[in-house]
């Protein structure tokens, strides 16, 4: 009897361990390639040449959709197709990651940063600003701010470059809207200058190697990101001073609210830098490569324009645009969407995992990065047949578009919380520059453009303009 129930648990201890062999999972297929370099110099090249989608299609081909590499000297898992994209925007498992460049840009204590009760409570205080019933208050500023830039940089112009105009314009506009800094103050004005010097430089260092030595490029956008961080610390003492003496309110703006709830001061100024990337860089990205598309696909161009002149129509001299106008501007924002699926203005995403998880039959370590190619779902003909069309019918119904295969602006719990500010100041901008002008590509100018570390044409895609001859827009 003691031998039979010997031999029994036997038999269960070593099922136990043959069950436990079986279900440790095998790291995903791949290369970590050379040591610290890995795959990193070969995925920037082809970002440099707008051939990143070439890159991940042939990475997949090798390895599959769940695999393996080495980026930034860091383990890092892709995860490809919409099965990827749900489990990464769902999983509780995973957060966001910062690259040590971007880090030392604008801080460690961004919304994208935090976790749990404190991410809650951040994205909270910024989308009280950024919620559809904030952006209904921002239209006519952002209305008037979109007429003065086209009369200051368009207007009486037969050439524009559209990529640094619409950097001025987005910049602009969050200012007026999110930071309330008026053009009628010059203290204020001046700021804005300063300000929108600094991050044009900075921006050009959240995704190098961050080598912090005399001359490289990574200490000129350090050097910028200081100065830019010591104007928004003088932002933040002057509307505390406001604040304590009575002559502001919370509900002014994003600065002044961050304070009333004691936020410490630089979390404010790390949330501040990243809106001000998050809110311009990449809506002036979508204005630019709308104006391309729109160039190229006359069809298209067409449609957008009655579109927007039926709404002028309506509309008396001067009269600024309305929220319900927006709501008129169907193929307008379908356009938009068209451009995004194409050219989103982040190619990938990059996040950590913060404990074990198995994805795809593979096991992927705690601390890993997980990078995701918008391109896999953007691109992929059996969820967007003839995938480098550009077709904005597609985003007339959103509901033919399956979950989680176009993310522009991410998804789950972490989705851009700037979603509907960028939809309404693109429409704005859209209405006024296609019933204003026409345009079409300077000779010289080939359209082509690099997608690192965001999309930027080459020349900043000039374009030769003429005023429409008949006035239909207010204004």
């Amino acid at each position: 009897m003691l031998a039979a129930a010997a031999t029994f648990l036997a038999v269960v201890v070593a099922s136990s361990l043959l069950s436990g062999k079986k279900t440790k999972l095998p790291l995903p297929p791949g290369s970590f390639g050379l040591p610290i370099i890995g795959q990193t110099l070969s995925y920037h090249r082809a970002l440099n040449v707008n051939a990143g989608e070439d890159w991940f299609r042939r990475w997949m081909t090798t390895y599959g959709p769940v695999s393996r590499l080495s980026y930034f000297n860091t383990p890092t898992a892709i995860l490809a197709g919409a099965s990827g994209n749900k489990f990464i925007f769902s999983s509780a498992a995973v957060t966001a990651k910062t690259t040590a460049s971007m880090a030392r840009m604008i801080g460690r204590r961004t919304v994208q940063d935090v976790v749990g009760d404190e991410h809650r409570r951040v994205r909270a205080l910024i989308l009280r600003f950024l919620q559809p019933d904030a952006c209904k208050r921002y239209v006519a500023g952002m209305d008037a701010e979109v007429r003065r830039h086209l009369d200051a940089q368009w207007k009486g112009r037969t050439t524009v470059a559209v990529m640094p105009a619409m950097k001025d314009l987005t910049f602009d506009v969050m200012c007026t809207g999110l930071f309330r800094l008026g053009r009628d103050d010059s203290e204020n004005d001046a700021i804005r200058r300063v300000l929108s010097t600094e991050f044009q430089q900075l921006v050009k260092g959240i995704s190098v190697v961050p080598l912090n030595l005399p001359f490289t490029s990574f200490s000129k956008c350090l050097a910028a990101s200081r100065r830019g961080r010591r104007a928004v610390s003088g932002i933040i003492e002057e509307r505390r001073a406001k604040l304590e003496k009575g002559q502001s309110s919370p509900a002014d703006d994003v600065v002044t609210h961050m304070i009333a709830e004691g936020l410490p001061d630089e979390d404010i100024i790390d949330n501040v830098m990243f809106l001000m990337i998050a809110a311009h860089d990449t809506t002036a990205a979508l204005l630019t490569f709308l104006i391309r598309y729109l160039d190229a696909n006359r069809d298209a161009y067409e449609k957008l324009v009655y579109e927007q002149e039926e709404i002028a129509r309506c509309k008396a001299p001067d009269e600024a645009l309305s929220w319900e106008d927006l709501s008129k501007m169907r193929y307008t924002w379908a356009a938009a969407q068209e451009t995004l699926r194409l050219v989103p203005p982040v190619f990938s995403i990059l996040r950590e995992t913060t404990d074990d998880i198995e994805f795809g039959g593979y096991r992927i370590p705690k601390g890993w990065q997980l990078l995701q190619p918008t391109s896999t779902t953007h691109w992929d003909p059996k969820i967007f047949p003839e995938p480098g069309r550009f077709d904005p019918a597609r985003f007339m119904d959103t509901s033919v578009v399956p979950p989680f295969c176009f993310i522009p602006f991410g998804g789950g719990p972490r989705m851009c919380p700037g979603n509907e500010f960028a939809r309404v100041e693109t429409l704005v901008a859209v209405h006024y520059i296609v019933t204003r002008f026409r345009w079409k590509l300077a000779p010289g100018c080939d359209g082509s453009y690099a997608r690192f570390p965001l999309p930027y044409p080459s020349q900043g895609f000039l374009i030769d303009i003429e005023t429409r001859n008949h006035q239909t827009t207010n204004g």
